[in-house]
């Protein structure tokens, strides 16, 4: 290690060599030293003549930036490693400041508040979808850096993980239909048509709304947990030195495992909204299972299975999306885990009812 000046300003420390735990390394009482007899107002650090390293240069630079922002001195820094330059920078991340009551503000100064706030939210959405597409573009062409067999437990929690839950939500959805159906079709002597309304009403819309709400409140908060945890306990921050995006290595895989699971899903949801038509539609009506689904195979064509299966898919991808982006905007906290967990089942929740809204707008407009 070296010290020089520049002007009256500038302090340069020049390192070299190899620094590592083995050997002896310089302390950063001589740096903090050479500040106290002469100081600077600037300390830049080189690092071109570095030939090997490990943790020992980390833990050296991490005291020097102790050292100069407890004498609120900048530090600059060239020629370091990638992965070294990112921790700097990730120590370096500027604390928030403490809020601090202040006076009465009034109306004007609030709306411009929200709107910058407003205009900061937008920001990180669009960064996040931009982020999330460019990294969807790297797992297409087998370029993404994940874990396969993250992938593989994401797909098995997503799927075969969810079926009691979505049978028995749907089941009973199914009953509450056909109940409805058969009140109101009892007063112009047409119960008959209940399988009709049952068949329709789950396969157009019914299974993947009802299987889209239970996946938020399941998968979407869990991934929020999961990856706000792993926020608090710094993972976030270990791949972003590594080298390795936590959209890529985090996002991706949760969304193509519930985009690609939600349509399989669905398609087992209609049958047990179905059955749960038919338990009520044999029982009441007295009419024989065969021909209840036989009508119910005639009123429902192909286009409705279709229909509902798109829908499903893209259900998946906004519970995907917002649990995920939740879970990475949480703050460094343990109490935060549990609050980016109840955004995200809010947010997912809203966003699928939204969704649902548009597309019963686009099929009415095309007469689907």
């Amino acid at each position: 290690m070296e010290t020089s000046r520049e002007g009256d300003s500038t302090l340069v420390l020049r390192l070299s060599g190899t620094w590592r735990l083995s050997g002896t390394l310089p302390a950063v009482s001589e740096v903090d030293g050479e500040l106290a007899r002469l100081p600077a107002s600037t300390l830049r650090v080189e690092a071109s003549g570095v030939a090997g390293w490990d943790s020992g240069l980390v833990v050296f630079l991490y005291g020097v930036l102790e050292a100069c922002r407890a004498r609120a001195i900048p530090v600059t820094h060239a020629d370091l490693p990638g992965t070294l330059t990112r921790m700097l920078a990730l120590v370096q991340e500027p604390a928030l400041p403490p809020s601090v009551p202040g006076a009465p503000r009034g109306w004007l100064e609030r709306l411009g508040r929200r709107a910058l706030v407003w205009r900061e939210r937008s920001r990180a959405v669009a960064l996040f979808v931009g982020e999330t597409t460019v990294a969807l573009g790297r797992f297409v062409v087998g370029r993404a850096r994940f874990r396969g067999q993250d992938l593989g437990l994401l797909f098995e929690g997503a799927g075969p993980g969810a079926l009691p839950i979505v049978a028995l939500v749907n089941f009973l959805v199914g009953i509450i239909l056909a109940f409805v159906g058969i009140t109101q079709l009892r007063r112009f002597g047409a119960e008959y048509y209940v399988a009709d309304i049952v068949g329709i009403a789950v396969v157009r819309d019914m299974a993947a709304l009802i299987t889209a709400v239970v996946l938020a409140g399941r998968s979407g908060a869990s991934y929020a947990a999961q990856i706000a945890t792993m926020k608090v306990t710094q993972e976030v921050d270990a791949l972003r030195t590594l080298g390795i995006s936590p959209v890529e290595f985090l996002v991706v895989p949760r969304l193509v495992a519930l985009t690609l699971m939600m349509p399989f899903l669905t398609l087992f949801a209609d049958l047990m909204g179905i059955l749960g038509g038919a338990a009520v539609g044999t029982t009441m009506m007295n009419q024989a299972l065969a021909a209840y689904l036989r009508q119910t195979s005639h009123s429902v064509s192909t286009g409705d299975i279709a229909g509902g299966l798109a829908k499903s898919a893209v259900y998946g991808a906004l519970i995907a999306l917002t649990g995920t982006a939740r879970g990475l905007e949480a703050e460094r906290s343990s109490e935060r885990v549990g609050e980016a967990a109840t955004k995200a089942v809010v947010t997912g929740v809203v966003a699928i009812i939204a969704a649902c809204g548009i597309f019963q707008y686009v099929f009415f407009l095309f007469g689907w």
